[in-house]
């Protein structure tokens, strides 16, 4: 079982050479126990990047996001309370993006691995990571 911050995402379903090794192993692995999740705040992330002209998709976005949504393999989690609370007590040290926050405690809530490129968050001890 893993969680895909949202960077991770993107590279996965756009430009899969970008992702590490491990990465794309642990990817492989979760496709076929068909448990790979994705916090929805990497949904509004994604929208935020595309809609500010920083994601580029050779489809529209919508279409996009529909077709990451019907792959049988990935479930999308909702923000719920217990995930927004454990968001904001997180132990130090982690810096205070809270989309960041949301994945983490995402990853957390369900006892899963995080895969992410992002050297502030492959440096947290409290959260079992994989690049």
């Amino acid at each position: 079982m893993i969680v895909l911050d949202t960077h991770v995402w993107i590279w996965w379903i756009s430009n899969p050479e970008k992702l590490s090794s491990p990465a794309k192993k642990a990817i492989n692995k979760a496709v076929k126990g068909k448990n790979i999740y994705i916090s929805s705040i990497s949904a509004w992330e994604a929208a935020l990047l595309h809609f500010n002209k920083r994601l580029e998709l050779s489809i529209d976005f919508n279409e996009w996001m529909a077709a990451s949504e019907r792959l049988p393999f990935i479930s999308f989690i909702p923000i719920d309370n217990r995930i927004a609370i454990k968001s904001v007590s997180l132990p130090d040290p982690l810096h205070k993006d809270p989309a960041d926050r949301i994945i983490i405690s995402t990853a957390i809530t369900l006892g899963a691995a995080l895969v992410t490129k992002d050297d502030k968050i492959l440096s947290y001890p409290y959260v079992e990571t994989i690049w």
